[in-house]
């Protein structure tokens, strides 16, 4: 079965071709990252022309890449949500039209699910339920308990800032670009973790927080910029991010062990991160649990995802009547 995947919520705009829910023929994504950064954000507006400019060139593309003819696809996944109502709508009026034109099904998939379903798109039959499932994205922060496919139980969730978010708002406070992730995991490297004792909000519960450590991040920045004008943004950043990062990972393995979970998946943009990464191997492996995280070409917003997302739902009969767009859309629990 071949699967179209469309992906167009925030600033990506991502087409993939994907074979049997495991097989990639082609990936292309058109990235705004410096159409925004000017902004130290993602403006809307930008984002849904940039979307009307390159989805059709990166549909023709795919194909192209994948040497196939439109009529040979299956079926039609596309991401309806959550995410920039303008940017959605570009990518499932694509969606749309072409599923009427080549009257092909199409299914509408969770954002979210997508990025779970990235996992599942890497390391297949590897994977087993029940799952823990760490979702860390600059939107969302959640653990969720699968124990089927689209089966979920949310069991934590911030409870202000996402983690993504908590990296970029941290990151300006510190005086450094957008996105503020990557330039944290890197400047963190050659940092000294216990420079600065940052809290970890609500360690008993499940649930995170993080608006804390941004506030604290934001008083330390002032103290020292009254001793000096160069902040040591090495330590600061590794600092910080062993704060939120541990506090995800003490949460998520603790909850593991207390419902005798032996597979982890986490999976989201912040993924990507390098201490995290670490982290979750050296503890999985002293732990005996399972940690599965997605080649980095998947942990960002990318429709090969969506596709993976879609081809189980369409193995599982889950075609929706009616494709709309979902601004917020959480996960069904």
């Amino acid at each position: 079965m071949i699967v179209l995947g469309i992906e167009s919520s925030c600033d990506e705009t991502s087409i993939a071709l994907l074979k049997d829910g495991k097989q990639i023929l082609s990936l292309v994504t058109h990235t705004q990252i410096k159409d925004h950064q000017i902004y130290g954000g993602v403006v809307p507006e930008v984002a849904s022309r940039k979307h009307l400019e390159y989805i059709n060139p990166l549909l023709e593309q795919a194909f192209a890449e994948a040497k196939l003819k439109w009529d040979q696809i299956d079926g039609i996944a596309v991401a309806q949500g959550p995410g920039l109502q303008g940017a959605l709508l570009v990518g499932v009026t694509a969606a749309q039209t072409l599923a009427q034109l080549l009257k092909k099904p199409l299914m509408g998939v969770n954002h979210l699910e997508g990025h779970i379903y990235a996992n599942f798109l890497a390391f297949g039959e590897q994977i087993e339920f029940p799952l823990l499932v760490l979702l860390v994205s600059g939107g969302h922060t959640q653990l969720i308990e699968m124990t089927g496919h689209h089966q979920y139980k949310v069991v934590g969730e911030t409870r202000d800032d996402a983690l993504g978010e908590a990296f970029d708002k941290s990151a300006r406070i510190m005086g450094l670009g957008y996105p503020g992730g990557p330039e944290i995991d890197a400047l963190a490297v050659n940092g000294d973790a216990k420079a600065f004792d940052f809290p970890i909000a609500i360690p008993k519960e499940p649930d995170f927080s993080f608006s804390g450590l941004k506030t604290s991040v934001l008083y330390k920045v002032k103290d020292l910029k009254k001793q000096s004008d160069e902040l040591p943004l090495a330590n600061l950043c590794a600092s910080f991010q062993k704060a939120a990062i541990g506090a995800v990972i003490k949460k998520t393995f603790r909850y593991a062990k207390a419902h005798q979970i032996k597979q982890i998946s986490i999976t989201g943009g912040v993924s990507a991160n390098s201490y995290l990464r670490a982290q979750l191997k050296q503890i999985g492996q002293s732990q005996n649990i399972s940690v599965f995280m997605p080649p980095l070409s998947l942990c960002t917003d990318n429709a090969a995802m969506i596709a993976a997302c879609g081809y189980y739902q369409f193995k599982d009969e889950k075609v929706p009547k009616k494709i709309e767009i979902y601004p917020r859309y959480p996960i069904s629990t």
